[in-house]
């Protein structure tokens, strides 16, 4: 509101000058009829009136939508925070993040700017257009006859606009991916000498962006020319009739340069109103991106159970997974049951199915087919934060962010720092606190590449111990270590396995040996299962694999 009537008042002040000038022309500059000390003052009041009056407006407008702007980026975090986890699969982190973070301060900074303008320009040509109504209304009909025309050549140009800003930011989501990928996989990148192999990838991109840019501006710059023309034609009307006005009815002087002056003070909204139209519309496009991400990503179904800790006992009833695209099945015809505080060994060829089973018990992936029943009670009927409550994962994929080494290990949950020391101690990391220079306040870095692979497995460890939930998840925990940090590591592991119905996913004999059973997944099925003495002697796939090992590794 506070914008509108500054832009109002703003507005306002633009009939006053062709108003002032038709005063003095039909009045004279003599003092008796307007002092001439008054000429400067009402020029300088106008002017600093509509200054302030702008300001005004502007501010208001700026704080309205940067207000708005930070509660559509809360929304859209939100709406990531407990989307559907098949969102993660369709589209890639650089677009979301470009969504979420630059689409909608672009969009945002164009709105308020055009809406600024727009409001302003409205405004202007509304109080000007009672003003020539008022000095003569057979003029104005033909200065009206201008905007129907306009407004045609306005809505087709901005639709096409709005096609190619569509276009443009799914190029540049391309092109904002192909960074991403050369940046996390840059050793790859040059150790195969790909550098211009990928450089030819961004400049293709480039350049396709730089076409849609170029596209864009000629639709964008098409308006104020088109406008100026249709205002051009106008005004040669207006010209035209007056002059033939004035030999038949006696139009004044006064008059007449009062209406062309209000008139040619119309061109400028006028043209400043068409090439908004291309502003406000990429700025709308930019916005509609981050409300479909509100509206159109699908939340996660939620249930209502909770527990505030289960006693472990898993069931799985002809459980099937079938991801979309995909014909064969990726896991299809699944019972298993899982008792409390048991270790179960997962283990199979590459692609059998194995992750994907595990990643069923927090609800990374959903069932297609059968039930997924913990305590008694099927997964979609428990509360997802609850359910999350119960288990803990180390998998190779060691996710860390960019804070401080306290923070990572009670990552989610209240800090104590007594607690955290005992974690990451338990996970043989009290050396490294110990030579840290300000300890567990360290911060490690983006995703903690400043330690090694066996240190950053023990800090996923400590996480999962500082988390204590009653099922552990260990999906190649142990994979490509060296010995020493695979024994630093296994330690930890043993320590935090204690109690606690675990699935291990591992190649590792050393492991797998001691777990209480072993299930062997072939193509999505389970093919056999027993402890690790009972399928050496059934002679099986288990036994095979066993039989392929070279190192301590279970074959493919």
């Amino acid at each position: 509101m506070l914008a509108f009537l500054g832009s109002l008042v703003a507005a306002a002040t633009e009939p006053a000058i062709p108003a002032l000038l038709k005063t003095l022309l039909d009045e004279g500059f003599t003092e008796q009829a307007f002092p001439m000390w008054m000429i400067p003052v009402a020029l300088i009041g106008l002017f600093a009136i509509r200054g302030m009056a702008t300001f005004i407006a502007k501010y208001a407008l700026s704080y309205t939508a940067n207000g708005g702007m930070l509660a559509m980026r809360a929304a859209m975090f939100e709406r990531l925070s407990h989307a559907d986890p098949k969102l993660f699969s369709e589209q890639s982190a650089s677009k979301l993040s470009n969504t979420v973070v630059y689409e909608v301060q672009t969009g945002s900074t164009m709105l308020v700017n055009g809406s600024l303008a727009l409001i302003r320009d409205v405004m202007t040509i509304i109080a000007l257009l009672g003003y020539l109504l008022y000095l003569n209304w057979q003029l104005t009909l033909i200065v009206l006859a201008l905007f129907p025309p306009l407004a045609w050549v306005m809505r087709t140009l901005s639709k096409r606009i709005h096609r190619i800003t569509r276009i443009s930011q799914n190029a540049t989501d391309e092109l904002a991916y192909v960074v991403e990928e050369n940046v996390l996989a840059h050793r790859m990148v040059r150790l195969h000498g790909a550098s211009e192999q990928q450089a030819r990838r961004f400049d293709q991109l480039s350049h396709v962006l730089r076409r849609l840019a170029l596209k864009a501006t000629i639709a964008g710059s098409a308006m104020g020319p088109l406008s100026q023309v249709m205002a051009a034609a106008a005004l040669s009307a207006v010209i035209s009739i007056a002059m033939w006005q004035n030999t038949t009815s006696g139009v004044t002087v006064g008059g007449f340069v009062g209406f062309v002056t209000a008139m040619l003070m119309l061109v400028a909204p006028i043209r400043q109103l068409a090439e908004l139209a291309g502003t406000i519309t990429r700025g709308l496009a930019a916005l509609e991106r981050g409300l479909e991400l509100i509206e159109d990503t699908p939340l996660q179904s939620d249930g209502t159970h909770q527990a505030e800790r289960v006693r472990g006992e898993i069931l799985f009833q002809h459980v099937g997974v079938r991801y979309p695209g995909k014909e064969v099945a990726a896991l299809q015809g699944v019972d298993l049951r899982v008792s409390p505080g048991e270790v179960l060994a997962l283990v199979g060829p590459s692609g059998s199915g194995k992750t994907t089973l595990a990643n069923l018990l927090p609800r990374f992936v959903e069932a297609t087919e059968g039930t997924v029943i913990l305590d008694g009670t099927p997964l979609p009927d428990w509360s997802l934060t609850s359910l999350r409550r119960q288990f803990a994962m180390v998998s190779q994929d060691v996710v860390m962010f960019n804070d401080t080494l306290a923070a990572n290990v009670a990552l989610g949950a209240e800090r104590d720092e007594a607690r955290v020391l005992e974690a990451l101690r338990s996970a043989n990391l009290g050396e490294l606190v110990d030579s840290l220079p300000e300890g567990i306040h360290t911060p490690v870095g983006h995703n903690a590449a400043q330690l090694s692979g066996g240190q950053r497995q023990r800090l996923a460890i400590a996480r999962a111990i500082y988390k204590d939930a009653p099922i552990l998840i260990l999906d190649e925990a142990t994979s490509a270590l060296d010995n020493e940090s695979e024994r630093l590591v296994q330690e930890a592991l043993n320590r935090l396995m204690r109690g606690r119905t675990t699935l291990v996913i591992a190649h590792r004999l050393s492991t797998i040996e001691h777990a209480d059973r072993v299930v062997v997944l072939v193509q999505g099925q389970i093919a056999e299962q027993g402890t690790h003495a009972e399928l050496l002697a059934a002679g099986g796939v288990y036994a095979r694999l066993h039989a392929q090992s070279q190192g301590g590794v279970l074959a493919e």
